[in-house]
């Protein structure tokens, strides 16, 4: 019987010996969301509007606690950067999104952080901007250096976000001397973003006076188009056009020579009225 009791006391000891060497219970840790429990933000208005909402931060904890607030992939915006909670408290911070009036409709994805002990959480900001859809583009400051670079600025004037289309034309006084057809950039213009690009011409005429046009379209925008000139003249144009005329000048005086040589002197008469006593004698016979 006593050894019963004693391996029933060596088991009960050895279980609270187990319970007072097990660590203690880590406390709640605070937590952050949309409020009224919501797991995200959504929000939905035109561009040019603000947005306001609010975020949730309940601390369980015996003691206060100081929470850094900010925002991620949208112009969000806190009444303070930080904000205490108090203890076994939870705090509702009320937060703007600006909407800018360049921003392109549709959807938009961002989130709220709330950083506090090393730990951060993340919620979700889901952003729908709406209102009348307009593609509009235009190209403008195009010009044609010596190189033959061509220079130029596309320019999103609409509300929707576009992926343009270029093409290239040139004329020159004998024809066309570059025809380049349309082909995607690769890129996308945001409403009311300007971007600046050129374009390489290799072999740009020698000796020519040079019209260029650009050319940009994008789905669901008008065609925008605009152009520059320049005369384009390399020292070796000048020589070879240099030698051409000096090679006529020379023909020139030569054929004049060679008549003035044809016709006979006769004494006291310049050439000139030589050559009209000659024909008026042959009429005469």
């Amino acid at each position: 019987m006593r050894g019963a009791w004693a391996g029933t006391l060596t088991a009960v000891a050895a279980l609270l010996g187990a319970v007072a060497a097990a660590p203690p219970p880590a406390p709640p840790q605070w937590t952050a969301q949309a409020a009224a429990g919501r797991p995200y933000v959504y929000l939905e208005g035109a561009a040019g509007s603000v947005l306001q909402d609010t975020l949730s931060v309940s601390n369980p904890g015996a003691r206060p606690l100081t929470v850094r607030l900010g925002g991620q992939g949208a112009p969000l915006a806190f009444a303070a950067k930080t904000v205490t909670v108090p203890a076994r408290t939870r705090a509702d911070v009320p937060f703007a999104v600006t909407v800018t009036a360049d921003t392109a409709l549709g959807d938009h994805r961002g989130s709220v952080t709330a950083t506090a002990g090393g730990r951060e959480v993340r919620v979700p900001v889901h952003l729908r901007v709406s209102g009348p859809s307009l593609a509009a583009l235009t190209v403008e400051e195009v010009r044609l250096d010596g190189s033959g670079t061509v220079h130029y600025t596309l320019v999103n004037r609409g509300s929707t976000v576009l992926a343009p289309r270029l093409s290239l034309r040139a004329d020159g006084a004998f024809g066309t001397v570059l025809d380049r057809p349309a082909r995607p950039l690769g890129l996308t213009l945001r409403p009311g973003e300007r971007l600046a690009r050129t374009e390489a011409w290799s072999d740009p005429p020698a000796l020519d006076s040079v019209t260029i046009r650009v050319r940009a379209t994008a789905p669901g925008a008008p065609a925008a188009e605009a152009g520059a000139e320049r005369v384009f003249v390399s020292g070796g144009a000048l020589a070879a056009g240099a030698g051409v005329l000096a090679a006529a000048a020379v023909a020139t005086l030569a054929a004049r020579g060679r008549r003035a040589r044809a016709v006979p002197e006769r004494p006291g008469l310049p050439v000139e009225q030589a050559q009209l006593a000659d024909v008026t004698a042959g009429a005469d016979r």
